[in-house]
């Protein structure tokens, strides 16, 4: 029911900035947790962000805290995520997600965008 379509990503040399961004094609997306995955070239999908409903409570990632921000704005059912002091460790296919429950587990969110290209150079 819900469409995840991710866009924003591209190819950025180490240190530049990229904001992702998902927009959602439900008139619930207020009612969802939304969090950010990513899939490095064969390496397994990891944890990167959260955000819950109203956007007061934020999860993050280890490996990108204090330079990753997760924002949303339920009126144009749009999350982003805002990437700072991007790294080449940083690149990966970056997922949107929607789901009920506020995790950091893959399978606790219900849909999926297609994913957006990240590549950091050196």
């Amino acid at each position: 029911q819900v469409q995840l379509v991710e866009s924003g990503g591209g190819l950025v040399q180490a240190g530049g900035s990229l904001r992702l961004t998902c927009a959602a094609s439900t008139r619930t997306f207020s009612s969802y947790t939304m969090g950010w995955f990513r899939q490095a070239p064969r390496k397994e999908r990891e944890f990167v962000a959260a955000i819950s409903w109203g956007g007061g409570r934020t999860d993050y990632a280890d490996s990108v805290k204090g330079r990753f921000t997760i924002s949303r704005d339920n009126a144009k059912n749009t999350v982003y995520l805002q990437m700072n002091s991007l790294k080449p460790d940083d690149t990966a296919v970056y997922y949107c997600a929607a789901g009920r429950l506020f995790g950091q587990n893959g399978y606790e969110y219900d849909y999926w965008g297609q994913g957006t290209q990240v590549t950091v150079s050196s």
